[in-house]
């Protein structure tokens, strides 16, 4: 895991403060393992893990103006400086509108500013610490700094109602550790703390001008190609080296065998729209954006393609047929991974620790396999879905900005899947009341919901886009918490009316629409983590700042018409000349994903009663051990329960697990700190407290 971290102090405490580290109340001085100083007195920086040369640039004016950018950015030198310059003024959009994915952190005197991202892939957490304020692009480090809690509102909250960021606020699963929001900037003026969006809102009593559809999409494309660009133009730093001899493999066989990545440039071939689109867009960019010759990898200058085949399940088939007919690219090299058995979801309930739990934790290992075949850099198409896509939420929006007709297309869509007359007139109803209904009132329902255990939601394709057509919902997992733990969500929820500012400014349909794309965005942040393979990197160029805010501008009465995504993406596509797609392609199944998630839970049954045998969940009061044990048998035998719920549970359980069996910390010091265990994470109930 590679983070940053530093730390604010008020000028009383200067003194304490030093390059070699910070004194904190207890008198021990404390700096993070294994990091570079990228600056030091008074308020020092540190990048943390194994960052690459050109993934940390720090460019100065002077002593005191300064800023250090961390990640791939595509700005120069200079455009870094212009950027410094602007932000010296109070300019702080113009730290956010280069291609890439980074984190920038600007001093001018002792004023500092971080930014975070508009989608929530490269968050910024702070908390109080010697007087000021230490803040990390990592939860965990700042949890082992001041010795944190367990926060279990929070936990409750993330199972009860993940997409609701009135529940979560802004804690984290540690006390004391905040997050700022997606689209805001942490700014510390002598360790005293404020957070500014840097986003303009469309404001819920004025439409957001309508852009035109030609022009938005050509926006979108130019961003993906800058996106994708920035990752191409970087100097890739990988270790030209053999892993030593195994029989009977060449060079690329054998790293791919020691969990060391091809070097060069691959992509995600799924057969999918979204990553079939960057796989192309690589490919066909000037240049040499496949691997470096002499790796014996056979490919040339061509990029990696790989495509996962999971041989467990069916219905997989189409996809691969599309993934292989794209390949035949002369630029692309297809590489298909075969699963089995052990790449199924549950499959392997044994990794690393994250930052923070994600239910992607269930499936690392299905991921992984596919990650290991891939390059030193590896494109995916992760949320492209959550920026192009029209949440069911966004029907109210066109209601509110007198749209109606734009409604005919996707309903009647709707309509035809569920083969119901009735179906307009309750998609309609849904959408008009939804338009109709203040914020602090959804969230009242929601708690309502919550304390009453109303969990029931029609089914089918229409009875969800109906469910979502709300302020707030229950999350898949709620229906298996304890009363308590229900009723103090619904407390959290029910606070959040009573606090100044509550509303979200914005349509219903945007403001879920956001609130989506930052639970992926955090999910995909965890799967990084899970999945990580040694020196590789892993790019999601639709979680740019400058592709999210390219897809914003693209009409509401675009997004929502039926195969919008497949569309808009066919189009970028021809616009950067590459016109000859196989039949079928934007349409890849969903239906194996569920299938191989059902075959998983039934082939690692038994592991997962014995996971639940005496859970850490139960413990903390937040589930009853033999209500899941129940849910999980009932799920493995085709029961129809929402299996997402069921891996927001096996993750959290997971993740506990793996912090509680921790050993060390991210900080060295005295004798006594290294001793703290574990993490200096100390659980609030006793039944999850460990002595070390």
């Amino acid at each position: 895991m590679r983070w940053l971290v530093g730390w604010s102090s008020t000028a009383a405490g200067v003194s304490a403060i030093g390059t070699a580290g910070a004194t904190g109340s207890d008198g021990e001085t404390v700096h993070p393992v294994g990091s570079q100083l990228l600056w030091g007195d008074p308020d020092p920086l540190w990048a943390v893990g194994d960052w690459r040369p050109d993934e940390v640039r720090v460019v100065k004016v002077d002593e005191q103006t300064r800023i250090a950018v961390l990640g791939t950015c595509g700005a120069s030198d200079e455009q870094l400086r212009v950027g410094l310059l602007a932000a010296r003024g109070g300019a702080l959009r113009h730290l956010t509108a280069w291609s890439g994915a980074y984190t920038a952190v600007v001093q001018v005197g002792r004023r500092i500013t971080v930014s975070g991202d508009l989608a929530g892939a490269r968050p910024v957490f702070h908390t109080p610490w010697a007087g000021g304020t230490a803040y990390a692009t990592a939860a965990l480090p700042l949890a082992d700094l001041i010795e944190a809690n367990l926060d279990f509102g929070h936990l409750a909250a993330l199972l009860a109602a993940p997409d609701v960021p009135a529940a979560l606020h802004d804690s984290t699963p540690y006390e004391g550790v905040r997050r700022i929001p997606p689209g805001h900037a942490l700014i510390l003026r002598n360790g005293a703390r404020e957070i500014a969006g840097y986003e303009p809102v469309a404001s819920l009593a004025v439409a957001a001008p309508t852009a035109d559809a030609d022009s938005a999409v050509d926006g979108v494309r130019d961003a993906l190609v800058e996106a994708v660009r920035a990752r191409l133009s970087a100097p890739r730093h990988v270790p030209d080296i053999d892993p030593g001899p195994v029989p009977g493999m060449g060079p690329a066989e054998r790293r791919a065998a020691r969990g060391m990545p091809v070097p060069g440039i691959g992509a995600d071939l799924s057969g999918g729209p979204a990553s079939g689109t960057l796989a192309l867009l690589a490919a066909g960019l000037p240049g040499m954006p496949g691997t470096v010759l002499g790796h014996g990898t056979g490919a040339g200058e061509r990029l990696l393609a790989v495509t996962f085949n999971d041989l467990a399940v069916s219905g997989r088939e189409a996809e691969v047929e599309r993934a292989g007919t794209l390949a035949a690219n002369p630029r692309l090299h297809h590489v298909v991974v075969a699963g089995g058995e052990e790449t199924l979801p549950y499959a392997e309930l044994d990794g690393p620790l994250t930052d923070e739990p994600g239910p992607c934790l269930v499936t690392a290992a299905r991921h992984r396999a596919r990650l290991a075949a891939g390059s030193a850099d590896h494109f995916t198409g992760y949320g492209a879905r959550q920026v192009l896509d029209a949440h069911p939420a966004r029907l109210a929006d066109l209601l509110m900005d007198r749209k109606r007709r734009h409604l005919v297309r996707p309903v009647a869509a709707l309509a035809k899947a569920d083969g119901s007359v009735l179906v307009p007139a309750r998609v309609y109803g849904a959408a008009r009341k939804l338009a109709r209904t203040p914020y602090r009132a959804g969230l009242e329902v929601l708690a309502d919901r919550l304390l009453h255990r109303r969990f029931d939601e029609p089914g089918g394709a229409v009875g969800a886009s109906l469910a979502a057509l709300t302020w707030a919902r229950p999350g898949p997992a709620a229906r298996w918490l304890t009363g308590e733990a229900l009723a103090e969500v619904s407390v959290r929820l029910q606070g959040a009316t009573h606090r100044s500012g509550v509303g979200p400014g914005q349509h219903p349909g945007d403001f879920r629409a956001r609130a989506a794309l930052a639970r992926h965005a955090s999910d995909l942040r965890v799967l990084e983590q899970a999945a990580e393979i040694r020196s590789q990197r892993l790019h999601a160029p639709f979680l740019d700042n400058q592709v999210v805010r390219a897809c914003r501008a693209l009409p509401e009465a675009l997004r929502v018409q039926p195969g919008a995504r497949a569309e808009i993406l066919r189009t970028v596509l021809e616009g950067a000349g590459v016109s000859d797609l196989p039949p079928g392609w934007g349409a890849p199944s969903h239906a194996s994903s569920a299938a191989a998630t059902r075959t998983g839970l039934r082939v690692a049954a038994d592991s997962l009663m014995s996971l639940f045998g005496t859970p850490l969940l139960a413990q903390a009061g937040l589930v009853e051990a033999r209500v899941v044990r129940k849910a999980l048998r009932g799920a493995a035998e085709g029961e129809a329960l929402p299996l997402d719920g069921l891996a927001d549970l096996v993750s959290l359980e997971l993740w506990l697990g793996r912090l509680l069996a921790r050993r060390g910390t991210c900080w060295t010091g005295t004798p006594a700190r290294a001793r703290a265990v574990p993490a200096g994470i100390r659980p609030q109930r006793g039944a999850l407290a460990s002595g070390g």
